[in-house]
């Protein structure tokens, strides 16, 4: 859902937008609010062209991230897992084994590379197929009005 001009929109918004943007430049396509076949929903999943899996989980604040553990579960489902913050984040209290992008609604950069933990196979298969999936879905939804 959109938000209006005059509705302010909610920061995790703004930073995904960003990212998504810095996402495409890099040569990845992302989807915002991907589901996994567990019941998660990553706040990004994005797809490289050799078949990468990146998974972005943005948080907006300090609180956001406090309250929120659940990333954890998506570590199964991607190649790369980063953070997603605004640059007034206080990036020391986030896990340093993951990836650290700073972004706002315009765009980011990636400041820390998240370690490569190739996944499976069968769940690469899996993934990127619910990607296409989804993708195609999407598309059809804004283009049959």
């Amino acid at each position: 859902m959109r938000a209006s001009p005059m509705t302010p929109e909610a920061p995790g918004i703004a930073l995904a937008r960003g990212v998504t943007r810095m996402l495409a430049q890099r040569g990845l396509a992302a989807i915002v609010e991907f589901p996994t076949t567990d019941g998660r929903r990553m706040d990004l999943c994005a797809l490289g062209p050799k078949g990468e899996i990146w998974c972005v989980e943005v948080k907006s604040s300090r609180a956001d991230f406090m309250s929120d553990a659940k990333w954890i579960d998506y570590l199964p489902w991607c190649d790369r897992f980063f953070f997603a913050v605004p640059e007034s984040f206080p990036a020391e209290i986030l896990p340093p084994d993951h990836g650290l992008i700073l972004a706002d609604q315009w765009g980011a950069e990636v400041i820390r590379m998240a370690p490569h933990d190739p996944v499976a196979a069968a769940r690469r298969k899996a993934v990127t197929l619910r990607f296409a999936r989804m993708a195609a879905e999407r598309l059809v939804r804004l283009t049959d009005r």
